[in-house]
């Protein structure tokens, strides 16, 4: 390949590359008019519906609170927030639930439950991708933290593919990737740093960050960034064979209460994903990180602006019957 054809090899690349972010950027940046008191008229009872939903299976159910907020962030980074999460696999189609990153999902029956419930005195009013908007607000509320008024008036997506599942930041993303990420859907650093806050509730498996513990690169076995009694730990509870099928951790020592000991374990390098540790790679997300470890209330409120910004990027069709099939 002579130098010429080289040029335009790179340049077609570079397009390329640009058309898509453009077009993942554009797809992500409009949506439908949202309200607070959508269903004021239509559907009055469908908040505490939810709220009651939520707060039973808690009780049954630790995990619940954080598997409901992680389901609502994956289901906005796809086709937005339009509940394309919920639908099952049908025929040939594999749906977002079963791909890769999803597959460890739970807690979809407190979605069914309030949508069951919603339908019995409000029925083909209230969506899915809203219901889901609404849980996950109130899986912050029943682990201790803020509370806020939810946009209301999603549509539900008729459309959900495992294979579009590769667009989600993984847990291996650097600073650089992250930022690619959540730019694409119109989010900020600052939204960045505040919604891996997310990260204070929940579990992790061993898979999500076997590569800092062992062989992270050809010359060290251990992720020098992270803290080596923190690391540690780690392997003994993710050895390098014989894993446990279930084996893993709490994603931070308080894992069930809504607070602000992630950004702590930060700063201290006790955080399990690098995409945790990424915050602390830029001057701008490393501030913010401290802002945070050193007030909740700083945390929260920047976490509740962040979670009303993302929950707007909207889209979908239809207000289905069922949440798991399309109408």
């Amino acid at each position: 390949m002579n130098p010429k054809q080289l040029h335009l090899k790179v340049e077609k690349a570079n397009m390329a590359s640009f058309l898509s972010s453009l077009f993942i950027f554009s797809f992500f940046s409009f949506g439908t008019s949202l309200s607070s008191n959508y269903y004021q008229k239509t559907c009055p009872a469908a908040e505490s519906i939810v709220r009651k939903a939520v707060i039973d299976a808690t009780k049954r159910d630790k995990t619940a609170p954080a598997g409901l907020l992680r389901m609502h962030f994956h289901d906005c980074f796809i086709r937005r927030c339009d509940g394309s999460v919920l639908l099952d696999s049908k025929g040939n189609n594999i749906a977002e639930k079963d791909g890769p990153p999803n597959v460890s999902l739970h807690a979809f029956y407190v979605i069914d439950n309030a949508k069951r419930a919603i339908e019995s005195v409000c029925p083909g009013v209230v969506s899915c991708a809203n219901i889901l908007a609404l849980a996950a607000r109130d899986a912050i509320v029943v682990s201790g933290g803020p509370s806020w008024d939810v946009p209301k008036g999603r549509k539900d997506g008729r459309i959900s593919k495992a294979s579009e599942t590769i667009q989600l930041p993984a847990p291996t993303f650097n600073i650089s990737q992250l930022q690619q990420s959540f730019s694409q859907r119109g989010l900020s650093l600052e939204d960045l740093a505040a919604l891996s806050g997310g990260h204070t509730l929940g579990f992790s498996h061993c898979s999500s960050f076997n590569n800092r513990i062992y062989n992270f690169n050809s010359t060290t076995d251990i992720d020098p960034s992270l803290n080596p009694s923190f690391a540690a730990s780690l392997r003994r509870v993710c050895p390098a064979k014989n894993n446990a099928k279930n084996a893993g951790v709490a994603m931070d020592p308080s894992s069930s209460t809504f607070d602000n000991t992630y950004y702590k374990q930060i700063l201290q390098n006790k955080v399990i994903f690098s995409s945790d540790n990424a915050l602390i790679n830029s001057p701008k997300t490393r501030s913010l990180v401290s802002k945070f470890a050193s007030s909740k209330d700083v945390f929260s409120k920047a976490f509740v602006k962040s979670m009303i910004k993302m929950s707007s990027i909207t889209g979908g069709q239809e207000i289905r019957k069922d949440c798991r099939v399309v109408n």
